[in-house]
């Protein structure tokens, strides 16, 4: 779904304001084999260890795309902190967007390249800061028409 709305944030030009709605399925093991991502139809499975040394993992949502006048856009969409001893099943099912996704322009209206990817960042007990990035990702179209109901 995306919009035609005015900006308030800079001078008042209408821009584009996208609205995603997704599935996340994700489940922590505790086992020895890796790190593994993967799309199953429009849903994102996720395996990870939690071991001695995780304290939490922030996970996010992003959109990254291309439009005529930025050659690389990012938009973080959703994001979510699970502390150890949190459910380690995550079942999300018809999510919407926690932040706006807002282009500085029309670049979402029939972009047909808008890639989502999970991404987590390991937040450890002791030691460095590592950022992960998923191996999936899924690229949505958007759609050439505006959606004209006033509803937010």
């Amino acid at each position: 779904l995306r919009k035609n709305v005015e900006d308030f944030t800079g001078p008042r030009e209408r821009s584009d304001l996208g609205f995603v709605t997704f599935d996340i399925t994700a489940d922590i093991l505790n086992e020895k084999n890796g790190l593994q991502t993967f799309w199953n139809k429009n849903t994102l499975m996720l395996f990870f260890i939690f071991d001695w040394n995780v304290k939490q993992l922030f996970l996010y949502l992003s959109a990254e795309y291309s439009t005529k006048n930025n050659a690389l856009n990012q938009v973080v969409l959703w994001d979510k902190i699970m502390l150890r001893g949190d459910n380690p099943r995550l079942s999300l099912k018809d999510m919407k967007s926690k932040y706006f996704f807002f282009d500085d322009g029309n670049g979402l209206k029939g972009n047909r390249n808008i890639t989502l990817t999970l991404s987590w960042n390991v937040v450890p007990n002791a030691g460095i800061l590592p950022l992960v990035t998923g191996s999936g990702h899924v690229s949505v179209p958007f759609p050439d028409t505006y959606e004209t109901t006033k509803s937010y």
